[in-house]
């Protein structure tokens, strides 16, 4: 099947894309990271418990914690943070996308927590944006529900996710749940990966 960018909004809400990264190394970097850098979310009422980030590509305007983790839709200019010196494997993983890359954080939900449904209204794909979750640690009692639909996602992977879309996060296990997440602009490439992962 033949898509173009025009179509993306008409995809299936979730796809696993056709690549993965090693986890191990991924984890790594996730601890070279150290634990000092996280950011509360900035929506409050969206969550139960502890939801924060780590922003590795922010505005180029941006100085302010909260406006690092923010992916402003008016934003044009973005810059790597300092916090990706530390991290090599995670600019790797970065650069390996050949489309424009917008915002980059480390999303964190501890133990216990829960993001509750939403929708992120201005992440259309149909205007040309996508978002891209590859989690870094997770466990079994982590679900993420797209259109009240669960999915696990594993380690390494690559999904692409309509945000758009009704959405909600579970972490009823032990142990913290961290997604690197990247939002980018459709393109040729993005488009290819997301044909192929519909085979």
């Amino acid at each position: 099947m033949a898509i173009t960018a025009a179509d993306v909004g008409t995809l299936p809400d979730r796809i696993l894309l056709p690549f993965e990264f090693d986890p191990a190394r991924l984890e790594a970097d996730l601890a070279a990271l150290g634990g000092e850098e996280w950011t509360l979310h900035f929506v409050p009422q969206n969550f139960d418990g502890e939801w924060s980030a780590m922003p590795l590509r922010a505005p180029a305007d941006a100085d302010h914690p909260i406006q690092m983790i923010y992916s402003r839709p008016d934003a044009r200019d973005f810059v790597d943070t300092a916090l990706l010196d530390r991290a090599p494997y995670l600019r790797e993983v970065i650069g390996s996308f050949q489309c424009p890359v917008r915002c980059v954080r480390l999303m964190r939900l501890a133990p216990g927590s829960v993001i509750k449904e939403h929708r992120d209204a201005d992440l259309s794909p149909e205007q040309g944006w996508a978002r891209i979750h590859v989690p870094i640690v997770t466990n079994e009692d982590v679900t993420f529900f797209l259109n009240r639909v669960p999915l696990w996602m594993g380690p390494g992977e690559v999904w692409y996710l309509r945000l758009s879309d009704p959405h909600r996060v579970e972490n009823r296990g032990a142990t913290t749940r961290v997604h690197l997440v990247l939002d980018v602009e459709v393109n040729g490439w993005l488009v290819d990966e997301l044909e192929a992962g519909l085979d």
